[in-house]
């Protein structure tokens, strides 16, 4: 471990072999970080905050500061953040309440550029991209490789597609399915993000199907049900396509259209 002589670290906090611990840094009681995590400086970890491994957390980042709920009344609940990820600048991810699963979640290899938040009781996949000053409202879930334009802003319990384009200062209150491009202050959908996708290797065959599927489910002014019984008929199934289906199915907040 390498800790500066000028941060505060709890004696109860645990951290692993190759942490380190820059200038005026603030690490709480309950706080665990995993082996080579980098602390630049001013960072505030508090609560029961799980960092794990190699991730590089730059100056002014706050981590398990309690949820911005009226109802929070102090319980021991959690922040977990996988591996690899990258925290810019003044990003804050907040604890949870005890409404969900009582622990908000990141994944592995994100990239969070400054000023983005994550909120209580968000769950978030790995390889997301947030943009400078992006928001997650409380309880929204991100797939992997979602990435959000700059001060983008997303309404509670909102769930973000896998793969999902997010265009800058787009405001988001219904759900995003997977694959898609959207944009404009009030969201709308753009289409599959097809470039991101080809960029990925994906065959064209595959993308062909999604932009067909999108086609009949956003484009034939029908109801989603039908939609979704036209695609299963008219389009041979495939794992990217069924996801897809099963997202629009399990949407609770309704999908942007």
């Amino acid at each position: 471990m390498d800790i500066h002589p000028t941060a505060v670290v709890s004696p109860k906090a645990r951290l692993a072999e190759g942490v380190k611990i820059g200038p005026y840094c603030i690490i709480g009681d309950h706080v665990v970080i995993e082996k080579a995590t980098n602390l630049l400086s001013h960072v505030v970890i508090e609560g029961h905050s799980s960092i794990g491994e190699r991730n590089t957390i730059y100056p002014f980042v706050s981590i398990g500061s309690p949820p911005q709920d009226i109802g929070y009344r102090g319980e021991a609940t959690r922040v977990v953040i996988g591996n690899d990820n990258l925290i810019r600048e003044f990003t804050t991810v907040n604890r949870a309440t005890t409404k969900q699963d009582w622990q908000t979640v990141v994944g592995n290899e994100n990239y969070f550029m400054a000023y983005s938040h994550v909120a209580h009781d968000c769950v978030l996949g790995s390889r997301i991209i947030m943009g400078n000053g992006a928001t997650l409202g409380g309880h929204v879930s991100v797939g992997d490789r979602a990435i959000f334009g700059g001060l983008v802003a997303v309404h509670q319990f909102v769930r973000i597609g896998t793969y999902a384009f997010l265009g800058g200062k787009a405001g988001i209150d219904r759900d995003v399915p997977p694959f898609m491009i959207v944009a404009g202050e009030r969201a709308k959908l753009y289409g599959i993000n097809q470039r991101g996708l080809a960029r990925l290797g994906w065959s064209k065959e595959k993308i062909a199907g999604l932009k067909k599927a999108y086609r009949i489910l956003w484009r034939g002014n029908r109801p989603f049900d039908e939609g979704i019984r036209r695609v299963r008929e008219e389009i041979p199934s495939f794992p990217e396509l069924e996801m897809l289906l099963s997202f629009l199915v399990k949407s609770k907040r309704g999908i942007l259209r």
